[in-house]
C-alpha cells in the first residue's frame, strides 16, 4: 500500500523548485540536480509529482497571480490602469518576479512544443485575457472589442516583461509599460 503524500512537503517543494528554477532557468533541468539541492531525491519528486513537467507547471501553479481577483472589481479606465500598474510591479520587481521569469520561459517552450507545459502557458494566457477582457467590459466596451482589445494589451504586456528580463532595462520598459497601460486606459473609457 502506498503511504499517503505529505501535503506540507509538497508545498514547501514546490516553493523551493521556483527559487531553483528562477536561479537555474528551464533549458537544461533535470531532477538529479534539482532534486540534489532540494534535499530529495528525483524519485520522491516523481512520486510528489509524477513527471518533471508537472512538477514545473504545479510549482507555477502555486505562485501564479489571480488574475480574475485582481481586475474583477474595476469598472472604470482609471481602476484598470492602477491595477495593470500593480500587476507590471509586481511581475517586474515584486513577489511573483520569479515565477514571472519562468512562465515566460514556460510561454517560450509552448510556442514549439505540446504538452503540459504548453497547456499551461495557454491556460495563463487566456486568464488574463479573460480578466482583462471583463474588465474593459464593465468600464463600458462591447465585449467583442474587450476580447481584441484585451489580446493586444495581454501580448504587449507579454512583450514588454520579455524585454524586461531579456534587457534589465527598467527605465525604458517602464516607461513603455506606462504608455501601454494609459493608451489601453483611454481606449477603455471611450469604448474602443
Amino acid at each position: 500500500m502506498a503511504r499517503p503524500l505529505d501535503h506540507d512537503k509538497r508545498v514547501e517543494l514546490l516553493g523551493r523548485v521556483v527559487e531553483y528554477i528562477g536561479t537555474h532557468g528551464l533549458d537544461d533541468l533535470t531532477l538529479r540536480p534539482l532534486a540534489a539541492e532540494l534535499g530529495t531525491s528525483s524519485r520522491m519528486l516523481i512520486y510528489y509529482f509524477d513527471s518533471r513537467e508537472n512538477l514545473i507547471v504545479q510549482a507555477l501553479i502555486s505562485q501564479r497571480p489571480a488574475f480574475g481577483e485582481m481586475f474583477g472589481d474595476v469598472a472604470d479606465s482609471e481602476h484598470l490602469e492602477r491595477r495593470l500598474v500593480e500587476l507590471w510591479n509586481s511581475m517586474t520587481g515584486g513577489s511573483d518576479t520569479t515565477s514571472s521569469r519562468i512562465l515566460m520561459q514556460v510561454i517560450g517552450i509552448a510556442s514549439i512544443k505540446s504538452g503540459v507545459l504548453a497547456d499551461f502557458a495557454r491556460d495563463n494566457v487566456r486568464a488574463l485575457t479573460d480578466a482583462l477582457a471583463d474588465a474593459m467590459s464593465r468600464c463600458g466596451m462591447d465585449s467583442a472589442t474587450a476580447s481584441v482589445h484585451a489580446t493586444a494589451l495581454g501580448a504587449g504586456f507579454r512583450g514588454l516583461l520579455l524585454d524586461r528580463f531579456t534587457t534589465a532595462d527598467s527605465e525604458r520598459t517602464d516607461d513603455a509599460a506606462v504608455m501601454l497601460f494609459r493608451a489601453a486606459a483611454q481606449r477603455c473609457s471611450t469604448g474602443g
